[in-house]
Formats: C-alpha cells, sequence, structure tokens
C-alpha cells in the first residue's frame, strides 16, 4: 500500500520517528511531504529510515489557515498513493487544495478541533467541502470526534493521538536524593492560555521551590515582570525555546511539570504533549482540568481545577513534603505512557487504520 502523509508537523525532528515505525510495516510504501519550515521551526532530519521524508515550497509559512504547497499536485503524481494522508484541519486552505490535488483512493484528514466553532466564509465553505469529499478522519482526542460527527461528519472515523513518544529517546534518569528545593518545569508556548502566569503565582506560595520555563512567546517580557514584582526572580529560570532533541534532558532536570492551562472562548487544551513526554521521563505532572489534561494524566498525576492557584501550590508542597508521593506517581507515570502512548502504539494505530479503509 502507498501512503503519502502530509504534515507541517514533521518539521520537529522526534516527530519523525512516527514515519519510521510505519514504514516498518512490511506493506507500507510511506512518502512524508514536509515544508523547509514552519513558523521559526526548520526542519529537521532526525528519523528518517525506511522511507522517503521530501521537503516541498509552502506557501505563506506560519499562516495556520492560509498556508499551501504550490508543488502538490505534482508530488502527489510521483508518488501515487493509495492512501493520501493529510495531517491537517479539514476548514483550511492547505486542506481543501490538498483534497482538489489528489487522485488517491481513500483521503483522509487528521483533527485536534475539540471546540464546534463556526467559521466565516470562505473557511465553511472549504471545510464543507472537505467533509463531503473526505473519505475518512483521525480525530487526536474523543472531544474531536464528537465535535465532527456534531457537524455531520459521518463516514470512517477513529481516535488516535498524532503522535506518541519515543519511550527509548525520553527514558528516565535516576535521580539522586531530591534536593530542598523541588524544581517545578513548564514547557510550552508563553501566551495566556498555557497560563504560566498561574503557575508563577503558585511558586510564590511554595517557598521551597524552584522552576524552569522552557518555550518564548509574546507573554515573555510580562510574565519576567510579574516574576519580578512576585519576589521570585531568582527562583525562575528562564531556558527560551528548547530542541525537540533536546526535551529528554530538560524533563530530567524536573521533580515534576506543571501544566496549568486554562480554557477561553476559542481555546482549550487538545492534548498537551509534553504531559505524555514528561510522564515517560518519570516526572510526574501537575495538571489543570482544562481539555483533554485530565484524559491523558489520569490516575498518575496532579490534577487542580483551572485558576486554582492555591491548589496548585498544595499539589507542589505535597510532592516536595512527601517522596513516596513523589517517587509513586513517577512510576506510575511511565507505566501509563507505556501502555498508551508510544510512538510505536500510535503508529501501529494508524497502520491499522490504512487498512480498514483501503477495504472500504
Amino acid at each position: 500500500m502507498r501512503v503519502t502523509l502530509l504534515s507541517k508537523a514533521l518539521v520537529v525532528g522526534a516527530y519523525q520517528r512516527k514515519c519510521e515505525l510505519i514504514a516498518a510495516h512490511h506493506d507500507i510504501e510511506l512518502t512524508a511531504l514536509v515544508p523547509p519550515a514552519w513558523g521559526s521551526q526548520r526542519l529537521e532530519r532526525v528519523h528518517t529510515q525506511g522511507y522517503d521524508l521530501r521537503d516541498i515550497p509552502m506557501r505563506f509559512n506560519g499562516n495556520f489557515h492560509l498556508h499551501y504547497y504550490p508543488t502538490l499536485a505534482s508530488e502527489l503524481k510521483r508518488s501515487r498513493p493509495d492512501v493520501f494522508h493529510i495531517d491537517e484541519e479539514p476548514y483550511n486552505l492547505a486542506t481543501w487544495l490538498a483534497m482538489r490535488s489528489s487522485r488517491a483512493k481513500k483521503n483522509l484528514f487528521f483533527t485536534w478541533q475539540n471546540l464546534r466553532r463556526n467559521y466565516p466564509p470562505p473557511f465553511r465553505w472549504l471545510e464543507a467541502a472537505v467533509l463531503r469529499n473526505a473519505d475518512a478522519a483521525i480525530a487526536g482526542s474523543e472531544e474531536a470526534q464528537q465535535v465532527w460527527r456534531a457537524k455531520g461528519f459521518a463516514r470512517m472515523m477513529t481516535v488516535i493521538p498524532q503522535f506518541g513518544v519515543d519511550e527509548v529517546a525520553f527514558c528516565p534518569q535516576r535521580h539522586s536524593q531530591m534536593e530542598r528545593e523541588i524544581r517545578i518545569g513548564f514547557a510550552g508556548r508563553l501566551v495566556r492560555e498555557k497560563g504560566v502566569d498561574l503557575l508563577l503565582r503558585a511558586i510564590a506560595l511554595s517557598p521551597d521551590a524552584r522552576v524552569i520555563i522552557a518555550g518564548e512567546g509574546s507573554e515573555a517580557p510580562a510574565l519576567h515582570t510579574l516574576a519580578a514584582q512576585l519576589g521570585i526572580a531568582e527562583r525562575v529560570l528562564w531556558r527560551g525555546a528548547v530542541r525537540s532533541t533536546e526535551m529528554p534532558a530538560f524533563y530530567r532536570e524536573c521533580d515534576a511539570l506543571a501544566v496549568p492551562s486554562r480554557t477561553l472562548p476559542n481555546w482549550k487544551e487538545q492534548f498537551g504533549r509534553v504531559i505524555i513526554e514528561a510522564m515517560a521521563c518519570s516526572v510526574p505532572v501537575i495538571g489543570a482540568r482544562c481539555g483533554e489534561i485530565p484524559n491523558l494524566v489520569g490516575d498518575a498525576g496532579l490534577l487542580f481545577d483551572e485558576e486554582d492557584i492555591a491548589a496548585l501550590a498544595a499539589h507542589i508542597r505535597n510532592l516536595q513534603a512527601q517522596p513516596a508521593l513523589r517517587n509513586a506517581l513517577a512510576k506510575e507515570s511511565r507505566a501509563r505512557v507505556l501502555a498508551r502512548f508510544t510512538m510505536k502504539r500510535i503508529a501501529d494505530q494508524t497502520v491499522e487504520f490504512y487498512r480498514a479503509l483501503s477495504c472500504v
């Protein structure tokens, strides 16, 4: 079976491991089409064995709704896929143009959208056309699947996260005895919805805690100011952007990872990849009850209601005061990822879906 996967997410080298594992199936001949960059993230060639990874031009790089691939039609003539997997939301121009360019026997899209939103023209029209013409879809979460079922998409659909974790790269490292101060990590965009301000306020209520922040974003200046106002500037380490291949080392510096996301009118947490990466490294997660976070963490971490700074601070202090709790959650975290969220499991489920789709 010839499969072509169009994915801007695959500019991240760690994610390419999924392609290697898909291509390891003897009946799959995989071509992955990726742009040379998405936003400021340049294409990393890290996992490239067993399949054809091609970078193709992109127009309007970084524009989520309007980017597209001008040479895609000729690339598809070259790869001649039986299954064309468009790793993109159905309301985007790139998805609509890709569907129009395709001559594959089966076409499918991927979606994380877990809020039912009515888009203005022309995106409403693009979405309707894609839903009419797609043969199948993969949703990253149960909530996302419910959104598209409610919008009338009745064809084949399954729930598979976009990417899993490479459990070999993301693995525990023996910790020496925890120092007096607990180290709380945060990794993600520094924007309002990610709730970094809440974490800083919780750190201010936790005298024996430091925080290590990996990420960049528009809220960075305000967050630096807030840390100074709270009197915790010396307890905050700002790492900036961290390469995907360096993330395992980042998690191993942390005693726990905080994910204090908050729901906004047009956004709620769709998955939280950093959650399963940290858990794979046996780093317990303290997460807000926002979107998919509770479903990922399960009983292997600690949860708090959105915006509840006092509860977040209490969890931080409890992990510091109770080494046995931290160790138990560390073991449960790794076990949960191995059972549900490895890259191999995600790749195998994806191949099973391709096979089922090709038989319809």
